[in-house]
């Protein structure tokens, strides 16, 4: 037996050996943002199901931008809600949507602040869904061309790196193209290589009002229980031009997150999704466990896993707590 000669208490009796011996390090520059856009003037919408966020005019955006900036958090991702929604999801590439003028205007006040996309249709078309939709069926290729267009249109307004969330087949090859075609080859593409069909997107729905008028996202979103399936699709993105690997949701598969990222020489993300952060609000507000504390174990389990970035609705209040 290895006591008494090895004792592991030794190092873990005080604060600062605990910190000198620790293994998984989280920082601020892991964090990203998310951020919901949305049209007219002095909006700053509470959204219920996720306390503390908000859907923001463009101006109450730039506020909130310009306070994550100040805490060091490198990064914002927009989600945009349009004013019009159609069959095709045209509002994802209008130049004069509401994420290419949200993405201008930060550009031009915080311009140190790098700000990602969400490249998906869900939030733009009137059924809800990712793609084009016929007679019941989302259509995959017809799909990537606008896909295509609002990945462009995200870049010609500004944008720093695009994110297509849409699980559509052979998106970032398409995309990837496209960007380079129109001169944005220095553009990085975070996709959403394994996003999984999870219960745990509730809130953001309600955040980003693209809940699916009939169905549901099986049809091209993962199947939670495969996990050989989440590494093919990761080689397919990484074939076809992806700078970032995404795995979403986080908790609920930080065992994906460790295959990714010991399977890929990329950069691996991973998404601390609104039911990961609402169901811990809720238990939290009943008194029933440490918000502060079981938050800051999430994260670091998320980064222990092998994420080098999180995007969590919990970045401004751990940036807080890492700045001390």
């Amino acid at each position: 037996m290895l006591f008494p000669s090895y004792r592991p208490r030794r190092v873990r009796k005080n604060e600062t050996i605990r910190k000198m011996v620790r293994e998984t390090r989280l920082s601020v520059d892991n964090l990203i943002y998310p951020m919901f856009a949305i049209h007219g003037k002095k909006v700053k919408k509470e959204i219920p199901s996720m306390p503390g966020n908000y859907q923001l005019s463009v101006e109450n955006l730039l506020k909130e931008a310009q306070a994550v900036h100040e805490l060091g958090i490198p990064a914002v991702i927009l989600f945009g809600i349009p004013q019009v929604k159609d069959a095709v999801g045209s509002g994802a590439y209008d130049e004069q949507g509401i994420i290419q003028t949200a993405v201008g205007a930060l550009k031009e006040k915080v311009p140190d602040l790098m700000v990602i996309t969400d490249v998906c249709l869900c939030e733009y078309t009137d059924h809800g869904h990712c793609g084009i939709v016929e007679n019941g069926e989302i259509l995959n290729d017809p799909t990537l061309e606008v896909l295509a267009r609002e990945a462009v249109s995200h870049a010609r307004a500004g944008a720093d790196m695009v994110a297509p969330s849409d699980m559509m087949d052979g998106r970032v090859g398409v995309i990837r193209e496209a960007l380079d075609a129109e001169g944005y080859d220095g553009i990085p593409i975070m996709s959403y290589a394994i996003k999984y069909a999870s219960g745990f997107y509730g809130p953001f729905r309600d955040a980003a009002d693209s809940t699916p008028e009939f169905g549901d996202r099986a049809s091209h979103q993962m199947d939670p229980a495969n996990t050989r399936e989440a590494m093919r699709e990761a080689e397919m993105d990484v074939a076809e031009g992806a700078d970032i690997l995404m795995v979403k949701p986080a908790l609920p598969y930080l065992d994906i997150i460790y295959r990714v990222k010991e399977e890929f020489d990329l950069p691996v993300a991973a998404y601390n999704v609104s039911g990961e952060f609402s169901m811990i609000k809720a238990a939290a507000r009943e008194g029933w466990l440490d918000e502060e504390r079981v938050m800051m174990e999430s994260l670091t389990a998320i980064r222990r896993a092998g994420a080098d970035m999180i995007l969590t609705y919990w970045a401004q209040d751990a940036a807080r707590i890492l700045r001390g």
